[in-house]
């Protein structure tokens, strides 16, 4: 018998905010022309009148960014967060992973409006999804454990503790691998937090996006919780949000290809590589080096380039670069690696992806499903799970199985926003994303570490291979943590009792990554 689908609507709760958003916001824009700091007290009723609707309509918005609102999100879908949410880089969110937490529950999000039958279809999808997730983790479990073991010196005289320990580690490992069969519709939680002016833009454009029914329901919900707190914050304020019909990407044609051709277009220039440099700043050393010497009043010949690199680049010489509190924003001198910018075409599974977004400052043009679905099985398949035969055949099976329900979901006349639904995380998007030096450098330094989950890594590596060869000087001192704190600071691992098990900083980047 398959498992009951736990559904329900959206749970939006408001844990933090302003006690007085609408007279800060006034209280901020009065600031600008008075030689003291205007408090929120001070408001008059004819300011709120006057001042609100007067600054918002010419476009002074920062006024309404002092404000924040934390709010808890529970019962919203992957793809909402994935589509919507976190789309672009104006918030703060901590978010349940379904890396390291176990997926006992079937819950997941149902789009309304489905008949009986076609209801019946999706929760059977739902159901065998999770029925995969827990063989997987279960037949991943015994590689998992035999790799750790081996990483751990795991011999026979190891203590009962030490034994428990790497044990409750390879499960994680196993249900990191597991999730890729979890369709986008699973429920998630978190805790996220926008500025006012942010929220005010989700509420516009809350029908954009591939999950545009569930963003509107989630964000009216958020919008109400403000209005509970201070009403004029959107009844004084702000437009309207767009209607289905003027959202600019509802209005684009389907491509005749469809997605199955546009993948195949995009594999084929991808090759063997999970993320491709398509163009660069082609001057990116000495561009990089003269601006290291403008910002220090140097000259070429006090300063060659080669010596310019090396005092931002070096950990040993740039000592920000050591410190895990991100500060090169905030360094005059390594604010020069802004200069030098790097686009890459990317294929990523939908689960690694929410992960890769997080990196807000090396933003992406990600595909909207709905223009770019599949007819075919389209998906990531995770190296520990092709190597392993059984692990393998029900992998693919739960990839045949979603597409087929998804299909099936469309031929019944379903909106394919919501038979995406079913797809799984595995779900491989095709991208083009850019960032400077300075971002993707504090990027690579996150996700070439062992820890990291294995797609990003993995695309890291293809990257920093790339730029190696294009740009040798930029790539000399870019890698994990360990390799740039190794005989610089202590400890050599910032990972604590998570540390991989491996000397990474020994060969990088010629090192071999087992998990």
């Amino acid at each position: 018998m398959a498992d009951r689908v736990r559904t329900g609507p959206p749970v939006v709760t408001l844990r933090n905010a302003f006690s007085r958003p609408y007279d800060g916001a006034i209280a901020a824009a009065r600031t600008c022309y008075s030689p003291r700091v205007v408090t929120a007290e001070e408001v008059t009723p004819g300011q709120r009148e006057s001042i609100g609707p007067l600054t918002f309509a010419a476009g002074h918005h920062t006024v309404y960014q002092h404000a924040h609102f934390e709010f808890g999100l529970e019962n919203v879908s992957r793809q909402f967060v994935w589509s919507f949410l976190h789309s672009h880089p104006f918030y703060n969110s901590e978010q349940s992973s379904q890396r390291f937490v176990r997926l006992d529950e079937v819950s997941a999000f149902v789009p309304e409006g489905l008949g009986p039958t076609a209801r019946e279809v999706y929760e059977e999808g739902i159901a065998a999804a999770w029925a995969a997730y827990r063989s997987l983790s279960q037949i991943l479990k015994e590689d998992t454990a035999k790799i750790l073991g081996d990483l751990r010196h795991l011999g026979p005289g190891a203590s009962e503790k030490r034994r428990k320990k790497v044990a409750r580690e390879a499960e994680k490992k196993a249900i990191e691998l597991a999730r890729y069969v979890i369709p986008v519709a699973a429920f998630t939680s978190m805790v996220h937090t926008v500025s006012g002016i942010v929220l005010h833009r989700l509420h516009r454009m809350m029908r954009t996006g591939d999950a545009p029914a569930e963003s509107a329901r989630v964000v009216t919900a958020m919008v109400a919780r403000v209005s509970e707190v201070d009403p004029g914050f959107f009844e004084r304020v702000g437009e309207a949000p767009l209607a289905a019909g003027d959202v600019v990407e509802s209005r684009l044609p389907r491509m005749e290809t469809g997605g199955d051709g546009i993948a195949a277009r995009i594999d084929g220039l991808l090759g063997a590589r999970t993320s491709l440099l398509v163009d660069y700043t082609a001057r990116g050393e000495e561009t990089t080096a003269e601006a290291v010497r403008t910002v220090l009043g140097a000259a070429p010949e006090t300063l060659p380039d080669e010596d310019a690199l090396e005092r931002v680049l070096n950990p040993g010489l740039n000592r920000y670069r050591l410190e895990t509190l991100q500060l090169s924003v905030h360094s005059p001198m390594t604010r020069s690696l802004h200069h030098a910018t790097y686009t890459f075409l990317k294929r990523l599974s939908h689960t690694a992806d929410s992960q890769d977004q997080r990196h807000r400052m090396v933003p992406a043009s990600r595909p909207l499903m709905t223009l770019a679905d599949t007819r075919r099985p389209d998906y990531v398949t995770p190296p520990l799970i092709a190597a392993n035969p059984r692990a393998h055949e029900v992998y693919a099976a739960a990839m045949e199985q979603a597409w087929a329900a998804k299909n099936r979901l469309l031929d019944m006349g379903v909106p394919l926003e919501s038979a995406l639904y079913l797809l799984p995380n595995a779900k491989a998007l095709r991208f083009h994303e850019t960032g400077s030096l300075l971002y993707l450098a504090h990027k690579w330094v996150m996700r070439t570490c062992f820890n990291a989950q294995e797609e990003i890594y993995r695309a890291s590596m293809d990257e920093l291979e790339q730029l190696r060869a294009l740009h040798p000087r930029l790539a000399r001192h870019m890698g994990p943590p360990c390799v740039l704190r190794a005989g610089r600071a202590s400890p050599t691992c910032t990972e604590g009792e998570h540390f991989c098990g491996v000397p990474v900083w020994r060969s990088f980047p010629h090192v071999e990554r087992r998990i």
